[in-house]
């Protein structure tokens, strides 16, 4: 089977970043977007000067504020595309890294954890898809109690991504994360035990 790309995806709120901390205790190679695209943003990162020449005033302290960036966003929506443009070549230099890190170390499965992965077409880039989700009500209720965040900002944010029940329809595995932590622990357990068997088969 070689090594295989499964990507984890799920909207604001449906307990994705928790899903992928399980797999990194369970010893899997996981790639994390959000926190490569951090590392970008901070002082001396690469996307620092470019993303300033691009959006003048979005750097405080030699790093990318990502309020002042999220404030410019929202006035115009079109800068996604030109940040996007700026980012994802960066993001995708990491990626090849990290996989031929995973590859060297004699690895079989690796996640990316991808929040926009539908929307930003990395599913072509995996193997497998699993999307964690929940019920719109908990959802809901997870994400008005992080700070700053409001109904309005919750709505624009989910007018960028893909709408839960097609991500679902487009998973290959499916975890809910409403029914605690222990049947989600239960639930990686799983894939990652399919996912070796089948690559256990692939051998044989």
């Amino acid at each position: 089977m070689g090594l295989y790309k499964l990507g984890l995806t799920g909207s604001i709120g449906m307990g994705k970043s928790t899903t992928a901390r399980m797999f990194a205790n369970a010893g899997v190679p996981v790639f994390d977007s959000d926190a490569v695209v951090h590392q970008l943003y901070a002082p001396g990162g690469a996307a620092v000067a470019v993303v300033e020449e691009t959006f003048p005033g979005v750097v405080k302290d030699g790093a990318i504020s990502r309020e002042k960036l999220s404030a410019m966003l929202s006035v115009d929506p079109s800068g996604f595309d030109r940040l996007n443009a700026i980012v994802h070549p960066l993001v995708a230099a990491a990626r090849e890294r990290f996989l031929a890190n995973a590859a060297a170390a004699g690895h079989e499965l690796v996640v990316f954890d991808i929040p926009l992965l539908f929307e930003t077409g990395g599913d072509a880039l995996v193997d497998g898809i699993l999307v964690v989700t929940a019920p719109a009500e908990v959802q809901r209720s997870r994400v008005l109690v992080r700070p700053g965040m409001t109904e309005g900002k919750f709505a624009q944010i989910l007018e960028r991504q893909t709408p839960d029940s097609e991500k679902r329809q487009r998973a290959d595995f499916l975890i809910d994360t409403s029914q605690g932590l222990e049947a989600a622990q239960k639930a990686v357990d799983s894939v990652i035990a399919e996912l070796s068997a089948r690559s256990n088969q692939d051998r044989t």
